[in-house]
């Protein structure tokens, strides 16, 4: 009976065709996926070119094959612009299926932007970035899965050749574009010390996202983030981070920090990442609540990063099951050129 619940709710949502926080992708290692927090990241590095690959799945054990399986594939590099600023071009794609109607998005889209240096030194900077990204949606479910009340007795019972309480759906795959612009403002005070802060809007063009043939606009999304990293000593740094995002009447805010163990030189690139972080969210109309502790830990080596995270939820959902959470995981790698121009931006 649990299975056939969670697969009507997500039907229930999937043909409200609102604004779903379900459907707009998070990663729970934000810091690790900075096209998809704000396209103002985009060639924001320290190295020329980045390629990052990120995937997540969620809430396994309530819905089993069901679950939300949500991955991720980015690309950007920067290029130099007179002595001091920066140019930003990148390109991502994404996708995030769930339930027993493959309610799915996929996503491509094309970033840019432009770093602009307000002050500082060579080892010792500030700068504002301004970025933009256009993308394509495709939002399809496929209802040879689907579970109509009709044909449920009440009694955890089901009948799949009752017929009577489908729903008309006119559309069940179709395109639509989204536009999002973002700023971002770090500093960066030497070679172990930096902080960043950032605002982007995604959705701006509120497109109609309905299943049915009416207009369903999706909400714009607020995105605040806030990141850094600070030395205790030679060895050992703070890294703390916080995104909240609010949309339509939907909120949610993670906060948390890690411990950075240099294990070398800062030119060997080699550290590793232990933290925690926490998530809160708000039900409509109940508010605020508590959705889950995230423990995490990365691995630096070289060029490469790699992030392993997972989400213990302590929400209601968690009456689902002891291991009903999320597992993600996260890889990076920077393509380092010849150019030497000085320390440009924080380590992510």
């Amino acid at each position: 009976m649990r299975f056939t619940k969670n697969v009507l709710v997500l039907l229930v949502f999937v043909l409200s065709g609102s604004s779903l926080m379900s459907q707009d992708i998070h990663f729970s290692q934000f810091y690790m996926s900075p096209l998809n927090l704000n396209p103002a990241m985009t060639g924001v590095m320290n190295c020329n070119t980045r390629i990052v690959a990120n995937y997540r799945n969620q809430w396994s054990q309530a819905i089993q094959g069901d679950a939300y399986n949500t991955y991720s594939v980015s690309y950007d590099q920067k290029i130099a612009v007179g002595r001091s600023d920066f140019f930003g071009i990148g390109g991502s794609f994404w996708g995030d299926r769930a339930g027993a109607v493959s309610y799915g998005t996929t996503q491509g889209r094309i970033s840019f932007s432009y770093s602009k240096k307000m002050g500082g030194y060579r080892k010792s900077a500030h700068y504002l970035v301004f970025g933009a990204d256009a993308g394509i949606n495709q939002r399809s479910i496929d209802l040879t899965g689907a579970r109509w009340p009709s044909q449920h007795d009440g009694n955890g019972g089901f009948d799949g050749s009752l017929t009577g309480g489908e729903i008309n759906i006119t559309d069940t795959d179709f395109l639509h574009a989204d536009l999002s612009a973002g700023l971002l403002w770090f500093s960066v005070l030497d070679d172990r010390n930096s902080y960043y802060v950032g605002f982007a809007l995604h959705h701006l063009n509120q497109p109609n996202v309905s299943f049915l043939n009416n207009n369903e606009a999706l909400t714009s999304r607020l995105t605040l983030h806030f990141g850094g990293e600070f030395e205790m000593n030679r060895d050992i740094s703070l890294v703390p981070g916080l995104v909240y995002m609010s949309q339509g009447q939907h909120m949610q805010f993670n906060f948390g920090t890690s411990v950075r163990f240099n294990l070398g030189s800062r030119s060997d690139g080699q550290s590793w990442q232990l933290g925690g972080w926490y998530r809160i969210g708000n039900k409509v109309p109940s508010g605020i609540h508590s959705d889950a502790f995230i423990l995490m830990t990365r691995f630096d080596y070289g060029n490469y990063g790699i992030g392993f995270s997972y989400d213990i939820t302590v929400s209601k959902l968690s009456q689902a099951g002891t291991a009903n959470g999320a597992f993600e995981f996260s890889l990076n790698y920077l393509i380092c050129g010849p150019e030497k121009r000085s320390v440009y931006c924080p380590r992510f």
